[in-house]
């Protein structure tokens, strides 16, 4: 069994053969996931560096392949592509020519033109696209989104620093660690990023390893993302203000804080909201799943990851108004 179109959907029991394309760090933790999901079975991982692949298949017990081509051949229902961001597109359209559903980590392609070819041709295959920006299955992130529904959003404030990854090579810290931040941003407000300033340094890197980011969404709230490569230590932590809250969370320790029922003395109310227990990458790779047997929208669609690569783009020019775009269908984000 090789492939298949969303029409052909045949419910939450159908077992999905699944595999993994890219078995660097990221992609072993997906090849890991999807082993102990249910009514899945990994097929196998596909990477050039046969160590690697070797060390996962054995650890698995799945099968190890060279190349994409070698997988298809074989026979999968659905892949997820963690392979270096150069070779996204290459690799999603050589699945998706062969009628396999595709999640694409993040960033979806180098660039937006090649974003927009992977789009184009799921759609035209009718195969599930979804790009994997897994912070939106953080449970912290999640529960705040949920306190902040139906509340008029002021600001939001990221802050996601750390020490220097040795894996980074071809990619600096905007592409890396701030699309994360740009995509949680128009989650939380549903609303596209309409302006753009950004200020970046490279200290150490070859490319730029600190990024201070600023924005307003069409909905007019104003944001910022303070991300580095400096700090000795991990941190992601957000920080949003409504007309009627506070609320602060921690995405790694996944606590939530809320601030409400403000005095005129300066007196407030604090309580910690309750966040679920679950692996963000667990949650995101079943929702995929979950898309590919239901035909269902999936919950990170292509041209969520398009308009979030086109924002960090927008910062790594230096920053600037969005530009106008050619008419579209109007975007649904994903709630």
């Amino acid at each position: 069994m090789s492939g298949g179109s969303r029409d052909g959907a045949t419910g939450a029991n159908e077992r999905l053969r699944v595999g993994v394309i890219g078995v660097g760090v990221m992609g072993c933790n997906h090849a890991r996931v999807l082993a102990g999901l249910p009514n899945v079975e990994l097929i196998g991982v596909a990477d050039p560096n046969v160590g690697q692949t070797e060390f996962v298949g054995r650890t698995l017990g799945c099968e190890t392949f060279p190349d994409t081509e070698t997988l298809l051949d074989f026979g999968v229902d659905a892949v997820t592509i963690a392979a270096p961001t150069h070779l996204h597109r290459d690799v999603a359209l050589a699945c998706i020519r062969r009628g396999v559903h595709v999640m694409v980590e993040k960033p979806i392609a180098s660039t937006i033109e090649q974003g927009h070819e992977i789009i184009d041709a799921a759609r035209r295959a009718g195969v599930t696209l979804m790009v994997g920006h897994v912070e939106r299955f953080n449970p912290a992130a999640r529960a705040v989104k949920e306190a902040i529904r139906n509340e008029e959003i002021l600001s939001i404030g990221i802050t996601r620093v750390g020490p220097f990854p040795p894996r980074m090579s071809n990619v600096g810290i905007v592409i890396d660690l701030a699309v994360h931040d740009i995509d949680l941003v128009r989650w939380f407000t549903g609303s596209d990023i309409v302006e753009v300033q950004s200020q970046l340094s490279s200290a150490k890197a070859e490319r730029e390893d600190i990024a201070l980011l600023q924005f307003r969404t069409a909905s007019g709230v104003l944001a910022h993302i303070n991300t580095n490569w400096l700090t000795p230590f991990k941190a992601r932590t957000v920080q949003i203000a409504t007309k009627r809250k506070y609320l602060t969370g921690d995405l790694l320790t996944r606590q939530v804080s809320e601030c409400f029922g403000f005095q005129p003395d300066g007196s407030y109310s604090m309580r910690h909201l309750p966040v679920a227990h679950e692996e963000p990458l667990r949650a995101e790779l079943g929702a995929f799943l979950d898309a590919v047997r239901n035909g269902t929208k999936p919950a990170v669609g292509g041209e969520e990851g398009v308009a979030s690569l086109e924002i960090a783009m927008q910062c790594l020019a230096g920053g600037i108004a969005a530009p106008a775009r050619p008419a579209r269908k109007p975007r649904a984000i994903a709630s």
